[in-house]
């Protein structure tokens, strides 16, 4: 897969926010690397198995995974990212379809002109740098999700953790979550908007970054530090 090449390089965000220091596109590249490790691993009989994430097993967030990525595409070339369905893809071709989307993923978001323009889902709105942090930190927590249905302990990467937990906090308040976006949603002309992360869960202050962004989404990572998923032989 292609990188950002010269976007590698920390950059200022002219009209961004103030708490959007980095190029994102950075941040997502090595959070698509770290994905797509924890990908390669999956074995097929665990694919049935469950995931953090409520009412998907390890083959539909094997989907949802490849969406985010189509979704970022999407946001990046001016369609309606909301439009985009996660899709099936035959048990044999996960980590095909990873790299093919983070590929056309990085493609969409080459021209530096996207990180200033404006773009608005029901959750988020500013500069496109700030939005697609937002996905960033997403493919993050579902990450986690994935190698903790797994049985997999990535070594993670602190800096794209940190920038990812700094982007959920400014998307998701600390509490009352669903009748913030139920409002927010209404505002903007939606019917309905489901929110997929509970409230955020208290954990020690030396917990790691990736426990801490977890923490925030509404996961608690104590219940997984000990688990082995069952894994159908």
């Amino acid at each position: 897969m292609a990188s950002f090449g010269p976007h590698n390089d920390a950059m200022n965000i002219s009209g961004s926010r103030n708490d959007v220091h980095t190029d994102p596109r950075r941040t997502l590249d090595r959070a698509m690397a770290t994905a797509g490790g924890v990908i390669s691993e999956v074995r097929p009989q665990q694919l049935t198995g469950a995931t953090p994430c409520v009412g998907m097993d390890v083959r539909a967030l094997l989907a949802h995974l490849v969406g985010v990525l189509e979704r970022i595409a999407a946001l990046g070339l001016g369609a309606n990212p909301l439009a985009v369905n996660d899709s099936a893809v035959d048990d044999d071709r996960w980590l095909d379809a990873w790299w093919a989307s983070a590929g056309r993923a990085t493609d969409a978001w080459i021209d530096d002109a996207l990180l200033d323009r404006h773009m608005a889902l029901p959750w988020i709105e500013g500069a496109g740098a700030k939005v697609l942090a937002s996905y960033v930190s997403e493919l993050t927590v579902h990450t986690w999700d994935l190698a903790v249905a797994t049985g997999q302990r990535p070594e993670w990467d602190d800096e794209v953790v940190e920038e990812a937990f700094a982007a959920m906090r400014g998307m998701l308040p600390v509490e009352n979550r669903l009748t913030r976006y139920e409002e927010i949603s209404a505002a903007r002309g939606f019917d309905e908007v489901t929110v997929p992360f509970a409230e955020a869960v208290t954990i020690a202050q030396d917990a790691s970054a990736i426990e801490r962004l977890v923490a925030w989404t509404g996961r608690d990572p104590r219940r997984f530090l000990d688990t082995t998923p069952t894994i159908p032989l």
